[in-house]
């Protein structure tokens, strides 16, 4: 019998801000028995409890009430504890690593998807969706991700991580092969913020809609999307947009918590978003 669910919230790039997270569920009065949580990505990283924020969503995902996809931060989390990549000094994630329960935290992580349908007319990734991909193709090759990071044989899970990390390709094309094409799934579901009209990617620019951006380069949501058409599109990761409402059909959900701003949860059922300021910063 399937779980009867009152409200659907999702949530923005928590990293760690654990103690905000705790907080913005009271003020939502979330209830697990009845209430489902879609993570935007990036649990963790520079926030001040990244151990025990991931250990909660987890409780939570494996309670039933809630479900999250991969940002760029949790995906550089299984470089780390794969032995990788060395451990950034701003990222916060040691205890993570060494905790009694890392085995366990870090093989739950890399089952979870890039891309949710929260319901059939949402679609939910870390970074958006670029214009060549409708929903149906991004789906499609979020899959193809997941299929590699989740992957039996931890050979192929490292020999990817191992080159998971680059621009290029900086362009999507369905003849990209191998790692080059997991690469380039990754970048644009996890890393994306503008992108030009042919939709190369640019990697450089994180600031405000307001800000100068290189030359012939926007937005990845000013170009015609696909997948916009049939879905509202909920995305995170980039903090400057602080929850704005794109268009009806495109909606932000990082409030910028990590920087000292605010966690976001939007309730999908009457399009409320709520906020709170981040108790640590």
């Amino acid at each position: 019998m399937a779980r009867m669910v009152r409200y659907n919230y999702v949530i923005g790039d928590v990293q760690g801000c654990f103690a905000a997270l705790k907080a913005l569920l009271k003020e939502i009065r979330f209830d697990p028995d009845q209430d489902f949580i879609w993570f935007a990505g990036d649990l963790v990283a520079r926030g001040e409890d990244s151990l025990g924020t991931l250990r909660f969503v987890k409780k939570l995902a494996d309670y039933g009430a809630a479900a999250t996809v991969l940002g760029n931060h949790d995906l550089t989390l299984l470089a780390y504890a794969r032995g990788i990549k060395p451990i950034k000094d701003q990222d916060n994630v040691r205890d993570v690593i060494d905790a009694i329960d890392s085995d366990d935290l870090i093989d739950w992580l890399r089952k979870q998807p890039l891309c949710l349908f929260p319901n059939p007319q949402t679609i939910l990734t870390h970074a958006g969706i670029p214009k060549l991909w409708d929903a149906a193709k991004t789906a499609e090759l979020a899959q193809e991700v997941g299929t590699v990071i989740a992957h039996d044989d931890f050979e192929i899970v490292d020999a990817f991580l191992n080159e998971m990390f680059g621009k290029e390709p900086s362009l999507w094309s369905d003849q990209l092969e191998g790692h080059e094409r997991i690469r380039c799934i990754v970048n644009y579901l996890t890393r994306m913020r503008l992108t030009d009209a042919a939709g190369r990617l640019d990697y450089s620019f994180k600031d405000a809609l307001d800000d100068p951006m290189p030359e012939g380069f926007k937005p990845w949501f000013e170009f015609e999307s696909p997948a916009a058409q049939t879905h509202q599109i909920l995305f995170g990761h980039w903090a400057a947009l602080q929850g704005q409402t794109i268009t009806e059909k495109i909606q932000n959900v990082d409030g910028g918590c990590v920087w000292g701003h605010q966690l976001m949860a939007f309730r999908l059922e009457d399009q409320q978003m709520f906020a709170i300021d981040n108790p640590v910063a």
